[in-house]
């Protein structure tokens, strides 16, 4: 195969995204070299994959730094050359002040990263260190220039250096396990039942396009899940769908796992 195939692209939400991508798929495929794409967000990550696990020439690796990352760069080879996380170049930057008077959030820190000039792809997760500052993930080419340029968040001056990856403060996500009990596998009942929000208005966020099943939009309430699903809700976290059970009664026994 000289070119890889772009019909994915009639379909998709993230078409100049997964574009580039095919750009670098057929790069790796005609060079024999390992591309790397940007910081691709998890629906746009989603899509990727969706579109690369089908092909047999080549293959791709995510990674963001660490396990848990939610914006990631993608790696992508002919399935003749390994890859690992090393064939993903990152670099990890300190943000560091006195945030004690000035608290700053995710918001701030992004907002300053961005008011130097550089695009939002190019910089992957924050992670919050409380009132000393924050750590971000960013391309490695950006790293002198940052540290040159990003010298103030809020009212609060900064020294950004750069540290090495062993060195980020990664927390472990808050996890709650439960079970729930419906008469169907419908969406908004699961979601409901999850997310501890009440049906109608999870019926609301659902036909709103704020609720994302395996990273793609879904409107309709009715929507069923299956076990393995993940259903996500900006700013009120995921859910993964567990094991499903049918009662004696016919209904669905399910196991649920919401991460905040």
């Amino acid at each position: 195969m000289s070119e890889l195939p772009r019909t994915f692209l009639d379909h998709t939400e993230h078409r100049e995204t997964l574009s580039r991508i095919i750009d670098l798929g057929d790069r790796a495929l005609t060079m024999w070299q390992v591309t790397c794409s940007d910081f691709l967000t998890p629906p746009e990550l989603a899509e990727v994959q969706r579109w690369g696990e089908p092909l047999g020439d080549i293959h791709l690796w995510p990674w963001g730094g660490y396990d848990q990352a939610e914006r990631v760069r993608v790696a992508i080879a002919r399935r003749e050359l390994p890859l690992d996380a090393s064939a993903v170049p990152l670099a990890a930057l300190e943000i560091s002040g006195n945030f004690l008077f000035d608290p700053a959030s995710h918001r701030d820190f992004l907002g300053s990263l961005l008011g130097t000039g550089i695009e939002r792809h190019k910089v992957g997760d924050l992670i919050d260190i409380g009132e000393r500052g924050a750590q971000s993930l960013v391309v490695p080419e950006l790293v002198d220039y940052l540290t040159l340029h990003l010298t103030q968040v809020r009212t609060v001056p900064v020294k950004t250096r750069a540290i090495n990856l062993a060195e980020l403060k990664i927390r472990p996500p808050q996890t709650k396990e439960l079970t729930t009990t419906e008469a169907s596998l419908r969406l908004d009942a699961i979601a409901s039942a999850g997310f501890g929000i009440a049906r109608s208005k999870m019926v609301d966020l659902i036909q709103g396009d704020q609720v994302r099943v395996n990273w793609k939009s879904i409107t309709q309430p009715s929507h069923h899940l299956k076990s393995g699903d993940l259903v996500v809700i900006r700013g009120k976290g995921r859910l993964e769908i567990g094991a499903i059970a049918i009662t004696k009664k016919e209904r669905y026994r399910i196991q649920l796992k919401r991460f905040s």
